[in-house]
């Protein structure tokens, strides 16, 4: 998590104030409603620590139309308010989560998706959350960045929730690995690791990506 906190200021460090009036790699979101929603993101998770930490029941969102309302203020205020927001947060968050003690990281506390899931889950949520992110700046970073047992879990995660929730079944294989990521007797699909997770989380097909009983690839639906 923090590893991908820094990579992530680092990429932002990169975009200029005019660049983040402009559009993200995110349908409908200019660079600002990414900051915006990368600091809320964490004060939502914060919550959830909180919730762990307590027993007192503070979901991520008072209520579902919450998230978006943040985002949308949040994008409006000055670029450099923007800036220190998603590190304050991201302070506060790592604070929230060490005054978890040793017996509630298996506390249950529920997502934004409603999933029930022990607090040892939140610093993997936020994970996910500043790595992948930091690939949809303007000018931003590449999945090729990412360290491999990062990547390699985030294609489990992946390819688990779209098994689960979305009941679409892939046999994933990562070309560069020496081990399978994913076995199973859906749709096999292979190449780069990097790429695959590119795809499974953006849908975003690279031409070294392979499908073996159906081209082109299969079509998938948003991840979250």
């Amino acid at each position: 998590m923090t590893e991908g906190h820094e990579y992530f200021l680092s990429r932002l460090k990169a975009v200029g104030d005019t660049e983040l009036e402009g559009p993200s790699r995110l349908p409908d979101w200019t660079g600002r409603h990414l900051l915006s929603h990368v600091g809320h993101n964490a004060r939502a998770l914060a919550r959830l620590a909180h919730w762990a930490a307590t027993g007192e029941p503070t979901p991520m969102y008072p209520s579902p139309s919450t998230r978006a309302e943040e985002i949308e203020i949040g994008a409006a205020w000055p670029t450099d308010r923007l800036r220190g927001f998603v590190v304050e947060e991201q302070d506060r968050l790592t604070d929230a989560l060490g005054r978890i003690a040793d017996d509630r990281w298996q506390a249950p506390v529920v997502t934004a998706q409603g999933r029930t899931v022990p607090a040892s889950t939140i610093p993997w949520l936020r994970s996910r959350e500043v790595w992948i992110h930091a690939c949809d700046l303007p000018s931003g970073g590449d999945f090729a960045d990412f360290p491999d047992a990062f990547t390699d879990a985030l294609i489990g995660d992946a390819v688990e929730r779209r098994r689960t929730v979305q009941s679409i079944d892939l046999d994933v294989l990562a070309t560069d690995r020496p081990t399978r990521i994913v076995e199973s007797d859906g749709e096999r699909v292979e190449g780069p690791a990097a790429d695959l997770a590119r795809w499974l989380t953006r849908r975003e097909a690279s031409p070294s990506l392979r499908a073996f009983r159906a081209e082109p690839l299969p079509e998938l639906p948003r991840w979250l």
